[in-house]
């Protein structure tokens, strides 16, 4: 027995597909609803990090997008701003130059985003250099082929690495849940990354067909309860990918509440990576269709 299969053999990482969904459905069932209310959707639209990943993505465009945040308060009083924006590495300046908005931070992808397939040396550097150009947190990714090969020693040491190279930024692993198929392996992604010095692990990039699920963030979320249990760190979650509309937000939400506690019911150890997410919710909180940002 390797040492990573030692450090899976210490978690409950044998999870069945057909029992994951029926516990989520029975969590949704039971309490999904009584989540579904104003305050709910505030807290969630406080743990946003609002998000543009596209090719097309401009200078003027992500100054726009701070602009948005940066007057988010005077223009709807009483509701919580985002909880950073997420951008391509290129574009951190641009955020850092214009953004004003205290206690909103700034994102990064980084480390060869999406699909984790460059040198290692390029995934440090592009780390590194985010975080000197403003980025006050990095999304970077697993490499799955490596994963599902049975790498797990060089996942873990590419990840360690960047970690190093983030400094003082919260660190998050995307494990791109939909690539691993499995709830047995989306559990042992969730431990490696932990292992490795996650500050958050993360579901999706957004960029393939099968984005966050409410099951893939049940086994998350039960590993990092599990985590928490036996080591005493905190490590928070991020569904990101295809959460676009209120009710998937409070899914999500549900299952946070109903598996890691109230306790995690924060910007510091939950978020949201979406990009409709914010108008959508918005337009929910003000019973209006709203197309603010």
């Amino acid at each position: 027995m390797n040492k990573f299969e030692e450090l899976f053999a210490q978690y409950n990482v044998k999870f069945s597909d057909e029992q994951v969904k029926s516990d989520v459905q029975g969590i949704l069932s039971a309490h999904a609803a009584e989540n579904n209310n104003i305050e709910v959707w505030k807290q969630c639209l406080s743990q946003i990090d609002l998000t543009t990943l596209s090719g097309d993505d401009t200078d003027v465009k992500v100054r726009r997008m701070a602009e948005c945040v940066n007057n988010f308060v005077a223009q709807y009083p009483g509701l919580p701003n985002v909880a950073s924006i997420c951008v391509y590495p290129a574009m951190v300046p641009v955020v850092k130059e214009f953004l004003r908005s205290e206690g909103v931070g700034i994102t990064s992808v980084a480390g060869g985003f999406p699909a984790s397939q460059t040198f290692l040396e390029v995934k440090v550097a592009e780390v590194a250099l985010a975080v000197a150009e403003g980025a006050t947190e990095i999304d970077i990714v697993l490499s799955q082929g490596k994963f599902l090969e049975g790498k797990y020693e060089e996942c873990f040491e590419e990840i360690r690495e960047q970690k190093s190279s983030a400094r003082n930024a919260h660190l998050k692993v995307i494990l791109e849940t939909g690539a691993l198929k499995t709830a047995e392996n989306i559990a042992k992604a969730s431990v490696l990354a932990m292992a490795a010095g996650a500050d958050f692990i993360k579901t999706s990039t957004g960029k393939i067909s099968v984005s966050a699920t409410p099951e893939a963030s049940y086994v998350m979320c039960k590993m990092i309860r599990e985590w928490h249990e036996k080591t005493g760190e905190i490590v928070g979650f991020k569904p990101a990918g295809g959460v676009s509309t209120t009710d998937e937000a409070v899914a999500h939400y549900t299952i946070v509440k109903e598996v890691l506690g109230k306790e995690w019911l924060t910007n510091t150890r939950f978020r949201f990576g979406a990009s409709r997410l914010a108008n959508n919710i918005l337009s929910s909180i003000k019973g209006e269709d709203v197309k603010y940002f």
